[in-house]
This record gives structure tokens, sequence and C-alpha cells, in this order.
């Protein structure tokens, strides 16, 4: 009865009945779906002007729903009904202008519209100029204003302002940092489906951030973010079936997790996958298939995958022995201050196989990042200056860098300094201070210095702790950094 209703006052040229009987068409509301005659109505009324006939009509040639797509047509009615205050024809003008889509590009056109439909309350223009605001596109950067359209959004619930009004919260921009009150916008908008909240609000239950620790309830929203893709997600729910934190611990579960991340590119998941395969845990080990996924995060510049790359070219696992591709990637690595890497080369080096001015090469990598305070790098530059590696030997400037690593808690650098003190090496002989030195490394579970410290406390004399042949303590390092089964 309604659907005739309708149709006998649109053909009597009733703009109103026009409109609705196009609506029934498009959503097939007592009668058969049909698009185009859905545009057909649709346009006999916004071609008397109703505001509502020409944003559906926009929007169908945006689509391309009953018509053929035609985006200059959608902003041409767009921008009528939008001239009549029709909010959402004002919002998908902005965005129109914004993506330059059917008209030339201009950010400030794209604010103004924007800006119109969000002083009329349109919670998705106040999200979208909010964002404006928040890169300075179109006007002038003000976090401020960011937040405060972001919370106009945020309170008609708005999934995606509220999501990014947590993020403000957490990095303090436009407002004072509050992580309680993130906590609470992360929570509406991952409850709303938002998987980059739900992600992080995992994120915070994992590490205790604002919440306490739970590592169940940081699985179940891991689980739910990770289900719509999220690829951080996919990562760090593969890494709790690993560890068995939150979940009962599984291998094969894991495995599945990591590669669909790793599909879509996550450099940690790649590295990960590639251990699983390389271990044989949770999938048959194959060492080939380990080394293609180290390779595609090491491609990305992964420094963790370039050192396990590395490794494998070094031991020919997986590929043909290849030192010099081994050092490639390795100083790939070291250049990014992996601690790890760097040990390895220290190895190699003595081999013959890399050439002296690479030490040059490795001085300036070390020192760059030394001095932008790079603690890993303070600590491998300390190392070069006490072996007369690519710089003048000089046990008081391998002192001065060791004790800048040391602290900041790298272990080694802890251990060495120790040994500096208890030898005398670049600073006065002092069983005190290698005993300080010798103690922070061992509470770290360093095997060396808990030894020196038992030797110093048995015998309170100098300790010298020998090292290992170069072979022995290759493997022994390999074995540390890539266990074996």
């Amino acid at each position: 009865m309604r659907f005739i209703e309708t149709k006998v006052g649109a053909e009597a040229g009733d703009a109103y009945a026009q409109h609705n009987l196009g609506v029934m068409y498009a959503k097939g509301q007592g009668v058969a779906r049909d698009d185009e005659v859905a545009v057909n109505w649709w346009r006999k009324a916004a071609e008397q002007g109703l505001a509502a006939a020409q944003y559906n009509l926009g929007l169908a040639y945006a689509n391309g729903k009953g018509v053929t797509q035609d985006d200059e047509a959608a902003v041409n009615w767009y921008r009528k009904a939008a001239e009549q205050g029709d909010t959402t024809a004002q919002h998908n003008l902005a965005v129109m202008y914004a993506e330059g889509r059917g008209v030339a590009q201009d950010d400030e056109a794209a604010v103004k519209w924007y800006r119109k439909a969000a002083e009329q309350g349109a919670a998705d223009a106040q999200n979208n100029l909010a964002i404006m605001y928040a890169k300075g596109k179109g006007v002038a950067r003000d976090d401020g204003a960011a937040v405060n359209w972001w919370r106009k959004a945020a309170e008609q619930g708005n999934a995606a302002a509220q999501y990014l009004l947590g993020l403000a919260y957490t990095k303090g921009e436009g407002i004072t940092q509050d992580y309680e009150v993130a906590v609470n916008w992360f929570n509406k908008a991952a409850e709303q489906g938002i998987a980059d909240a739900q992600a992080i609000l995992a994120v915070m239950y994992t590490k205790g951030e604002s919440v306490a620790r739970d590592d169940e309830a940081a699985v179940n929203w891991y689980r739910k973010a990770a289900e719509q893709g999220n690829a951080a997600a996919q990562y760090f729910l593969g890494l709790a079936y690993t560890k068995g934190e939150g979940v009962a611990q599984d291998d094969e579960v894991a495995v599945n997790w990591y590669r669909k991340a790793a599909e879509q590119g996550d450099a940690d998941a790649q590295t990960n996958l590639g251990w699983m395969y390389d271990m044989g845990r949770g999938v048959a080990r194959d060492e080939e298939v380990a080394v293609k996924w180290y390779r595609k995060a090491a491609e990305q510049g992964y420094a963790g995958a370039q050192t396990k790359l590395g490794i494998m070219y070094s031991l020919g696992e997986g590929v043909a022995q290849d030192y010099k591709e081994a050092v490639g990637w390795l100083r790939k690595a070291v250049e990014q201050g992996n601690a790890d890497a760097q040990a390895i080369l220290d190895v190699i080096y003595p081999k013959g196989l890399v050439a002296t001015q690479d030490y040059v090469a490795a001085v300036n990598w070390y020192r760059k990042a030394a001095e932008q305070g790079d603690a890993d790098a303070q600590f491998s530059l300390g190392v070069m200056y006490a072996k007369g590696r690519g710089v003048a030997q000089n046990d008081e400037t391998a002192v001065d860098w060791y004790r800048k690593a040391a602290e900041q808690g790298v272990v080694e650098a802890q251990y060495n300094l120790g040994l500096m003190y208890a030898k005398g090496e670049g600073v006065a002989q002092d069983h005190e201070a290698a005993v300080n030195w010798f103690r922070k490394a061992a509470e770290q579970g360093h095997a060396d210095a808990q030894y020196a410290l038992s030797v110093m406390h048995a015998k309170r004399q100098d300790v010298t702790q020998a090292v290992k042949t170069t072979e022995k303590w290759y493997h022994k390092l390999i074995q540390r950094i890539f266990p074996r089964r």
C-alpha cells in the first residue's frame, strides 16, 4: 500500500515522493530492487531542487550504482545539496576535494566543506576536520583544535575519532598526556570494532601500561584485531602462542598467525616465521624456507633478520655458504647498531674475510650513532678503540665509550669496563670499581662476569678472562643468538 501511494505521488510530480520512491527501489522495499529505476526517480526529485535526492544521486554517480561511475557528476550533485546545507553532501564534497576526485585536489576547499558539516554536528566531518588540523592540511596545524573536533565526534560515538582521541592522549599532542583517559577512549573504539584500537589496547594489557597487566585480556584484543586482518595484532598473537602468554602454548597456531602477518609484509612476523622454520617449531624444519622469510624482512631493513640472514650465509644453512654475502648483511645490521651482528663480525674480521678499510667505515657508523646516544653503538665504538680497529688504539677512549654504554645497561659494556678496571687499562686499576661493573653484568646473567666476580671475591686479585679460540667462540656466539634444537 505504501509503495503504491508513494508511486502515485511521484508520478504526480511530488519531489519528496519521487525521492522516497527512489529509496524504495534502491533498498527493495515493497518492490524488486532496481538501482537504475532508483536513480531515475532521484534525478526527477533532484532536478526539482530536493537536497536529499541530489545527495543520493551524487552518491550513485560516485559509486557507479544504477548509473555509469562519474566523479565529476558526483561532485556536481553533491555541491547542489551541500549548498542547501545537507551535511552528508558537504562531507562527501569535502572528501572529493581532499582526494582530488572529480575536481582538482584542494585541501583548503576540503576544510571549508568539512567545517560546514562539522559545525552542524556531523561526526564524520568533525573527525576529518580534526585530521586536517592534526596534519596541517588546508589549515595551519593546530593540535588543540584537532583534539577539540575529535572530542566532539568521539562524544557522539564516532569510533574513528575515539581511537584518534586516545592516540592524542597517549602522545600528549594538543592536550595533557593521560594514559588512563587514553585507555578509556581506546576501549570505546575497540568495542566498536576499530582494529587499531584493539591492537593498542592489547599492547597496553601486555605491558601493564595504565591497566593491570593481563595477558588473557591482551590475547582477547589481539585476536579481535587479528581476525580483522591487522598485521601487527597477528604478529603479537603469534608471539603469545609462541610464549604461551595468556593462552596455551601452541607453535602450530603461532606459525599460522605469523604467516598471516608475514604475508602482509610485517617484518617482525617474517623474521619469527623464518625462525620457526629454522628451528622446526610448529612446522617441519626447512632452512631454505627460513632463509626466504629472513630475506624478506632483511630487505625491509629489519636488523634482526639481517643478522640471522648473515648467520645463515656464514654457516651455509639453507643457502650456499658465502662469507662475503654474510658480511654484507651483518654490516647492514651493524649500521643500525645491532650488537649481535657486530659481535659476529668481530669474529669474522680476524679471519681476513673483510678488508681493513671496512673497519674505518664501521667506526664512522658507530660514532654517528654513539654520539646520538645509541648504547649498542657506544659499546661497539669502545671495542674498536680497545682493539685499534679502524682507529688508533686507545684504551682511555675505549673506557669512555664502554662507560657510556654500561650506564645505559649494555651488559657486554659493563663486563668490558670491569675488565679495564681490573687490569688497569685506560683507567687506574681499581678492584672495587671492577667488582661493581662485574656485578652489574652478572646480575643480567653474563656468565663471564659471574665467573670474574666469583674469582675476585675468592682471591681479591686481578682477573684476566681468557678469550676462547676464534672458532669455538664463534660457534658459542651463534648458539647464543641463534639456538639450535
